[in-house]
């Protein structure tokens, strides 16, 4: 852990935004009619985030250590179940930084050949991502490269919480953000930009409920490292970080199943023709399953993402 989550500031978010806008997308938002998919509220939308460059939103946090950071000689390195590894690996070719990614051996094909293709070295370590870090951290020390957390770091949380301005710029209109969570990067950087403004929702596979087993006990924890999405959402514990701005402003926590994500990605693809990974489709599982409900009249969002699967088969 770097930092103090106490630098997480709007203030802060916003201008990581600023110098983030000519290197990143600004990803679409969708409305659609909740009827469409059987389910009862008063609005839904949707942020197709899974449409960001290096096919996840994690390369806004990837981007913004690069630029707020000082970079050695040596470059930088990661770890990561994935698309933390394809997102510092994007940044890195962008700003020409050497990178050196470790992934464990759960991080699907689709994310170790994005990591190649930009150019990145990549060492596979392990059997989960703590094995990775593990590595990874053993390898920075005697390197002297630049360790870029995947979530627990105050320039990861700020690059990710640009999300949060974007989206509001967006859809302004709004009462709930459903928001899937590995190690709490992008829920504690939304948290940190809307804070009690709307009502965040956070959303676990019943395989590896971090963030619901750190709440429980009042700080972080070991949780299980199981299921569909474990190469994006099974750290063995969330952040300090994202630990505490998650336990100020995010209402609640819900958890799905595997089966629910699963199901989730072919209805995405069967009514909107939209492809996202299981970590991607974590979060609207919780609205077509039944994990949160929703008022009649309440105004849903939904951010969507991560897009880096090979398991496309509709």
């Amino acid at each position: 852990m770097t930092g103090d989550g106490a630098a997480v500031t709007r203030e802060a978010i916003a201008d990581t935004w600023k110098r983030l806008a000519p290197l990143i997308r600004r990803t679409p938002v969708i409305d659609v009619n909740p009827a469409d998919l059987e389910i009862e509220c008063g609005s839904l939308t949707l942020k197709l985030e899974f449409l960001q460059r290096s096919g996840s939103f994690k390369v806004r946090g990837a981007f913004a250590n690069l630029l707020l950071r000082s970079l050695p000689a040596a470059g930088v390195v990661a770890a990561s179940g994935g698309n933390h590894g394809a997102a510092v690996a994007c940044a890195a070719q962008a700003l020409q930084v050497p990178a050196r990614i470790f992934v464990p051996e759960i991080a699907s094909e689709a994310k170790q050949a994005l990591i190649r293709g930009y150019g990145a070295q990549l060492i596979v370590e392990g059997d989960r991502y703590a094995d990775a870090l593990a590595a990874c951290e053993a390898w920075q020390r005697d390197s002297g490269a630049l360790a870029l957390h995947a979530f627990d770091q105050v320039e990861t949380i700020l690059g990710q919480g640009t999300l949060g301005p974007e989206l509001e710029s967006q859809a302004e209109d709004f009462d709930t953000l459903l928001v899937a969570v590995g190690g709490g990067g992008l829920i504690s950087g939304v948290a940190g930009w809307f804070r009690d403004k709307v009502k965040l929702i956070g959303v676990e596979p019943e395989g590896a409920p971090t963030l619901t087993r750190a709440l429980e006990a009042g700080h972080p924890v070991d949780a299980p490292t199981e299921g569909l999405a474990a190469d994006s959402l099974a750290p063995r514990q969330i952040g300090q970080l994202p630990f505490e701005l998650a336990r100020e402003f995010v209402q609640a926590t819900v958890l799905v199943e595997d089966r629910a994500i699963a199901a989730t990605q072919q209805t995405l693809w069967d009514k909107l023709r939209i492809v996202v990974e299981p970590g991607g489709a974590a979060a609207m599982a919780a609205l077509l399953y039944g994990a949160y409900r929703p008022e009649q009249n309440e105004r849903v969002a939904v951010v969507l993402c991560g897009a880096n699967t090979t398991a496309v088969k509709f």
